[in-house]
C-alpha cells in the first residue's frame, strides 16, 4: 500500500482530539471514511473533520473500495464483531484497548489474523510516546541497575477527570467495557510492563466492588511475576477521597529507582543521593506517534509496534486480576 486509507469504526469522543486527526498528519496516510451507528452523529463527524465519506453501519464501510485499512475505536464488546469482519474483508486492522472483553475472545481475534494473514494491531499507544521510549531505554541500559520490583498504585475518587467523558458510561457496564475502570485504564499500565519485562510466567489477584456506586468492581489488587523474575505489585481503587488522589509507579532496581506516573508527563530518575525529574510535552494528538509506526507497518517498512499476541497477554493479566481465571 503506498497511501493508507483510513476507515474509523465508532467515530466517538475518544476519535475526536486523541486519534482522529492524527490519520491525516501521518505521512501516507489519510482519513478517508467513518461510521457510527447514529447517522446524524457520523455525518457531523465527517462534516467537521472533512472526512469525505460517513456510514451508519460498519459493513458498509468495511466494503466501501476505497478504504485499505480499518481502525475499530468502538467499546470492547463489539470489537471482536468488526475484527472478524474487517480481517475476512482482507483489510489490516487497528484495533483499540484494551483488545475484547476476554483472553478467550482476544485469542480468537488473533488467530484469525494469522490465518488471514492481514495486518493487525492492538493500540496500546503509549508505546509510541518518547516518555516510555526513555524509560524502557534506561532499562535496557541498566541505568539503575537490574530491576528488582514494581510498584503501581492507581487511586482515584468516584468522579475522576482522569476517566474520558461519554453520553453513555459503557466503561462501568461490564457487558460492554468487560468490567469497570480498571478494565479501561490498567490496559495501558499492564501493556507498558509487558513491553519493559517481557512475558508473565505467573500472575494472580483480586476485586472486589467496595463503594457499591455502579455494578463493577471498583478495587483490583494484582501480583506478576515476569519470566526474567521481577516482581510487579499493583493496586487500583475507584472510590477513594479526592485528596488520595494517585498515579505512580516505581520501578525499583540494585542501583536505583525511576518513579513517572503512566498518565502523565515525567519521570524521575532516583541514583544514589541525586534525583532527576524529566518532563516531556506530550503529542497533541496522543495517539499519532504510534499511529506513524502502524502506518509503517501495513505498508510493510516496519514491525508490528503492539502484536495481537500482546493484546492477548494484556487480556490474560486482566482476567487474572479479574479472578476470571
Amino acid at each position: 500500500m503506498k497511501t493508507i486509507k483510513w476507515g474509523i469504526i465508532g467515530c466517538g469522543n475518544v476519535t475526536e482530539v486523541k486519534s482522529g486527526p492524527a490519520f491525516n498528519k501521518v505521512e501516507s496516510s489519510e482519513l478517508i471514511a467513518v461510521m457510527r451507528r447514529d447517522a446524524a452523529k457520523a455525518a457531523d463527524y465527517a462534516k467537521r473533520h472533512a472526512v469525505p465519506h460517513w456510514y451508519s453501519n460498519a459493513r458498509e464501510l468495511i466494503n466501501d473500495p476505497e478504504v485499505n485499512a480499518i481502525y475499530i475505536a468502538t467499546p470492547p464488546g463489539s470489537h471482536e464483531e468488526y475484527t472478524f469482519a474487517a480481517l475476512k474483508a482482507r483489510k489490516p486492522v487497528y484495533v483499540e484497548k484494551p483488545a475484547a472483553l476476554s483472553a478467550a475472545s482476544a485469542a480468537k481475534m488473533n488467530q484469525a489474523a494469522t490465518e488471514y494473514g492481514v495486518p493487525y494491531t492492538v493500540a496500546h499507544y503509549r508505546r509510541g510516546l518518547p516518555l516510555f521510549k526513555k524509560i524502557k531505554e534506561l532499562l535496557k541500559e541498566h541505568t539503575i541497575g537490574d530491576t528488582r520490583l514494581v510498584n503501581l498504585r492507581l487511586f482515584q475518587p468516584l468522579q475522576s477527570d482522569m476517566i474520558a467523558r461519554s453520553e453513555e458510561n459503557w466503561r462501568l457496564d461490564p457487558a460492554v467495557s468487560g468490567g469497570g475502570l480498571f478494565h479501561d485504564l490498567a490496559p495501558h499500565q499492564l501493556d507498558l510492563m509487558i513491553w519493559f519485562f517481557g512475558k508473565a510466567k505467573h500472575a494472580s489477584g483480586l476485586s472486589l466492588n467496595q463503594a457499591a456506586a455502579y455494578n463493577a468492581d471498583d478495587l483490583v489488587a494484582g501480583q506478576i511475576l515476569f519470566e526474567n523474575n521481577v516482581l510487579f505489585n499493583g493496586i487500583w481503587s475507584f472510590s477513594v477521597s479526592p485528596n488520595a488522589s494517585e498515579d505512580i509507579c516505581e520501578i525499583i532496581g540494585s542501583a536505583g529507582k525511576i518513579s513517572f506516573s503512566v498518565f502523565g508527563n515525567y519521570y524521575i530518575l532516583k541514583l544514589g543521593d541525586k534525583e532527576e525529574r524529566i518532563e516531556f510535552q506530550l503529542p497533541q494528538h496522543i495517539q499519532q506517534p504510534m499511529i506513524e509506526e502502524v502506518v509503517k507497518y501495513f505498508q510493510g517498512t516496519g514491525p508490528n509496534p503492539c502484536t495481537g499476541q500482546d493484546g492477548v497477554d494484556v487480556m490474560n493479566i486482566i482476567d487474572k486480576f479479574a479472578g476470571r481465571r
